[in-house]
């Protein structure tokens, strides 16, 4: 089974109010970026890695994360306008013999091996694995004016996250099949699932974050820095 990861990194800072954009963004000395792709480049389950950046940011990555931190088996392309656009560019670098797509959020940089076993494990008996979390809150159903309109069972309801691990063929037909409509669509998962795929969920982590506020960098550099995985 060969495998490419696909990193989604043209994100821009708005919600975090940065004016570098988030996957640059230092945490504790080293981008956001950088704890990712370290992470899925020496993964022996991934046969290689490939970056959807700004083309702006191509070179800059390519200098100061790739070559800065002696990054393996990883290539980096121009991405596109939305999250969707920049996949899809990727999808189109990928090696041939390549049986398997991990989609993985460039500024989500706790991924863990296991993560990426149990999603591709998943992807190898149904098609598609997404590494989730069950939600914790109690959830409400709001109607358009602020009223409750009525509260679900949270037990039915897991937060997803990434990485989300896709047969390659399911994956390119889901994209060839949205075509440009990519409104409405926040995860590759859902893509898979307008084919009448249904992925499997297999568990996360609360700590498997993405940055995408102040709070949550804040929060980031805590379990960096307390943890003993941390990549130097």
């Amino acid at each position: 089974m060969r495998v490419s990861a696909i990193i989604p990194a043209a994100g821009k800072g708005r919600r975090i109010k940065s004016k570098i954009d988030k996957p640059y963004i230092e945490l504790l000395g080293k981008p956001i970026l950088a704890y990712t792709l370290l992470r899925l480049s020496r993964s022996n389950l991934i046969d290689e890695v490939i970056v959807a950046a700004d083309r702006e940011k191509v070179k800059f990555l390519e200098r100061n994360i790739i070559d800065r931190f002696n990054i393996k088996k990883t290539k980096v392309i121009i991405g596109g306008r939305e999250r969707i656009d920049s996949v899809r560019n990727a999808l189109r670098e990928v090696s041939a013999g390549i049986d398997y797509v991990v989609v993985h959020d460039g500024i989500r940089p706790f991924v863990t091996e296991d993560m990426i076993k149990r999603s591709l494990g998943a992807a190898k008996r149904f098609g598609a694995g997404v590494v989730a979390v069950p939600v914790k809150p109690t959830l409400k159903c709001a109607e358009k004016n602020g009223r409750v309109k009525y509260t679900p069972d949270r037990r039915d309801y897991w937060e997803a996250q990434t990485p989300q691990a896709f047969r390659r063929d399911l994956l390119e037909r889901a994209y060839k099949k949205i075509g440009r409509k990519s409104a409405g669509i926040t995860d590759d998962s859902m893509l898979v699932e307008r084919l009448g795929i249904k992925p499997k969920l297999v568990m996360g982590s609360y700590g498997n974050i993405k940055i995408t506020t102040q709070e949550d960098l804040e929060l980031a550099k805590i379990l960096t820095s307390h943890s003993c995985n941390a990549l130097m």
